[in-house]
């Protein structure tokens, strides 16, 4: 029996983390964000930060215009990371610091 993941087999640490963090909008990142605790991201933090120059490699050995699925959802990860990383370094909560909690949808056109 195979159980299909989200992430290449080097990254089968990641594999926790990639069905919560997987996620294709920076509308669906950042909601995540905040509906995640500070320990959830922080864990999710921890695990990422010394992978980031592997998952780049990783990524960049393919066109980027032809990436392979679990490519694309490592990208997707990384870009998680990536939004929650003033969250985990400065805000230290998921929400950002003097915005009275205000979440305002950024709604962005496909470049052409």
């Amino acid at each position: 029996m195979t159980t299909e993941t989200l992430l290449p087999e080097q990254f089968a640490d990641l594999e926790p983390f990639a069905e919560r963090w997987v996620l294709p909008t920076m509308n669906e990142r950042y909601q995540r964000r905040l509906e995640s605790t500070m320990e959830e991201m922080k864990a999710f933090y921890d695990a990422m930060e010394p992978r980031g120059d592997e998952i780049f490699d990783s990524i960049d050995q393919f066109p980027f215009d032809d990436l392979p699925e679990q490519a694309v959802n490592l990208l997707w990860l990384l870009c998680s990371f990536a939004a929650i990383g003033f969250a985990v370094d400065v805000f230290k909560q998921p929400h950002v610091i003097d915005s009275a909690g205000a979440f305002l949808p950024v709604v962005l056109e496909p470049v052409p």
